[in-house]
């Protein structure tokens, strides 16, 4: 599964960013008693369903001519990622910044495991909120998550 993941982002990354996207993920798993080849896409202001239609009609042709899961079944997904995903890359970092974060730990730092803040800055080692109290530098190899806060 680790291949077909592989192949189809190898493949699939430069056509979908010559169109204006930037594709976030590529995964490949069982859904609904079937596999799914799911295609996570993104662009600054969002992404909206004629988006995900436009990407799936543009890339659905060059999966069959690939067939990276060797004339096995599946179904096509291309979607946004949602407000509520993790930020997982530097560019989401970067379009980030200034925004309130939630940011998980696999182990307790501080005696807390959540610590919620102004993304402020970050690099290859480590991530840096201010809170109403403080300015914390986080190790990245810690983090577990990191998620926006969304308010309504």
């Amino acid at each position: 599964m680790a291949k077909v993941k592989q192949i189809c982002e190898e493949k699939l990354r430069p056509v979908i960013e010559e169109m204006g996207y930037e594709l976030v993920e590529v995964s490949y798993e069982k859904e609904n008693g079937g596999m799914s080849l799911i295609f996570t896409i993104d662009k600054d202001g969002g992404v909206t369903v004629d988006d995900c239609e436009i990407v799936n009609k543009k890339i659905d042709p060059i999966l069959d001519e690939m067939n990276p899961t060797d004339d096995k079944p599946y179904t096509l997904v291309v979607s946004s990622p949602g407000l509520d995903r993790p930020l997982k890359t530097d560019r989401d970092l970067s379009r980030n910044i200034g925004n309130e974060v939630d940011v998980t730990l696999f182990a307790k730092f501080d005696g807390k495991k959540l610590f919620t803040g102004v993304l402020e800055s970050f690099d290859e080692k480590s991530v840096t909120i201010k809170t109403d109290k403080e300015r914390i530098n986080l190790d990245r190899d810690k983090i577990a998550s990191i998620k926006l806060v969304i308010k309504f």
